[in-house]
């Protein structure tokens, strides 16, 4: 019985920790560099088209579009 539940929390364990952010290496040359610098920019673009449709009263705007110089 206790091997089932150490199991169960090893289990639990690594899906929670499967639901982080994915490893990503450093970039080695220019290129990767340029095209990492590149995805976080439309990332963040795309952040800020959401937040410009988004209710401004909900809580995943207070959550997802912080305030311009504003503390987090």
């Amino acid at each position: 019985m206790s091997r089932a539940l150490i199991l169960s929390c090893v289990a639990l364990a690594a899906a929670t920790l499967s639901a982080c952010a994915p490893y990503e290496p450093e970039p080695v040359s220019p290129y990767q560099w340029q095209q990492r610098q590149e995805r976080i920019q439309r990332q963040e673009a795309e952040r800020l088209r959401r937040c410009e449709t988004m209710d401004q009263q909900s809580e995943r705007y207070a959550r997802e579009c912080p305030r311009t110089g504003a503390s987090q």
